[in-house]
């Protein structure tokens, strides 16, 4: 049997359906950013990056640089095993402290990935705690999907940010049975944000724990970074907490964050955490720099969505549609997965600006967009340049606009 065979025409499919993802070869520029080096063919140019999740730029901050190389220095490259046989460190532990009083939780537990602390997290709980059920949200992120899935917990699906959906679905389960109540704070691709006050009281009125995905609001929201749960005063009502080191802290990695009996619950039965090897130490001290500065310093976030709303106000001005919502994320909507793949092109050969089209699996097929996430090291200058390259593209394409 010709195995390539077989993946090459899975692949053909891919590309006939515009849906095939090709990775552009980037190398950030320290001091520089959103500027970075795009190597292509036998040339490079300079492009500016549009659709980075370094939401405030602290990959580039330089007291995490710092913090970085001078733990390099110190302990060296790896962490040298998993945190259950070599590879914990005194910088596991500050981190896990410092994300812990970032939530006002008792404890925190370190993970790979923000990918695996889900997956590790939800799969431990639905499948350690008898007969449980966990309820997810729709549009709940594939991490979580996974991780419901690895658990073999019963699942029940409520409608996206639909409280009276989920009031139903608690109301319908055995009232003994644990109850795990799934959602985001902020979705990464519509950018709306969950009613996480409405969902916090039908929880607690049904006895459910609730689980909480911070991923694209932890440093963003908050008068310390906590997240749209802190922004809220709602932190000390959430079970369990999870987040990110990736996003707007600039570095790799995730957690979560609760009690000291669910942490502990978490790190002594995960297995995404007991058989993987620890993040590097030099890692989790550039991510306790970067909580460390976000906890005291608003003026990244003040900077960013004052982008965010100039970001705005240029595309309406031109008519380009994109969704409203009231997060940092902004979606500028294209319905074809071509279409969407070629404007992507074209902005990089033509205009030197880069951003990845969004398609098919991570968003359902019809509603292809560019995800657009204004930076604070963004300029006035750089949002007029790309408003200026959409529009031109917009009337090439003969894609509808908005009335301004």
């Amino acid at each position: 049997m010709d195995y390539d065979q077989l993946f090459e025409a899975q692949l053909d499919a891919l590309k006939k359906e515009g849906n095939y993802r090709v990775f552009a070869d980037l190398e950030r520029q320290r001091g520089a950013f959103p500027v970075a080096r795009n190597r292509h063919g036998a040339g490079e140019r300079q492009v500016t990056i549009w659709c980075s999740n370094d939401y405030l730029c602290m990959g580039q901050h330089p007291d995490v640089i710092d913090a970085m190389v001078r733990t390099v220095e110190s302990c060296g490259a790896g962490a040298g095993g998993t945190r259950n046989i070599s590879g914990t460190s005194h910088h596991h532990h500050l981190l896990e402290r410092e994300l812990a009083d970032l939530h006002g939780k008792e404890a925190a537990l370190l993970f790979t990935s923000g990918y695996v602390s889900n997956w590790a997290a939800l799969g431990t709980l639905g499948s350690r705690l008898p007969n449980a059920v966990i309820l997810s949200d729709s549009l709940n992120h594939a991490s979580m999907i996974e991780g419901i899935r690895h658990s073999r917990a019963e699942k029940v699906i409520w409608k996206h940010n639909d409280v009276a959906d989920l009031e139903k679905k608690l109301a319908a389960i055995d009232p003994s049975r644990p109850k795990i109540v799934a959602f985001e704070s902020v979705y990464s691709m519509d950018g709306d944000i969950a009613p996480i006050r409405e969902i916090v009281e039908v929880s607690e009125k049904y006895g459910a724990m609730t689980y909480l995905d911070e991923v694209h609001a932890v440093g963003l929201y908050g008068p310390r970074g906590g997240g749209v749960a802190e922004q809220e005063g709602l932190m000390d009502r959430i079970t369990l907490i999870e987040g990110t080191l990736g996003k707007a802290y600039g570095v790799v990695g995730g957690y979560i964050a609760g009690s000291f009996a669910l942490c502990d619950f978490i790190r002594s039965f995960a297995s995404g955490f007991i058989f993987t090897t620890a993040l590097p130490p030099a890692v989790a001290a550039a991510a306790t720099a970067s909580i460390r500065h976000l906890k005291t310093s608003d003026a990244e976030r003040q900077m960013q969505r004052l982008r965010v709303r100039q970001l705005r106000a240029a595309l309406d001005r031109e008519g380009i549609p994109h969704l409203p919502n009231p997060s940092h994320i902004i979606p500028v909507m294209i319905k074809d997965p071509v279409k969407c793949k070629m404007i992507s092109d074209i902005l990089m050969e033509r205009f030197g600006i880069y951003v990845q089209p969004i398609n098919y699996p991570t968003v359902p097929k019809g509603t292809e967009r560019l995800r657009f996430t204004p930076s604070p090291l963004h300029t006035e200058a750089d949002i007029e340049r790309l408003v200026s390259a959409l529009s031109s593209l917009w009337s090439q394409c003969a894609l509808a606009r908005r009335a301004a």
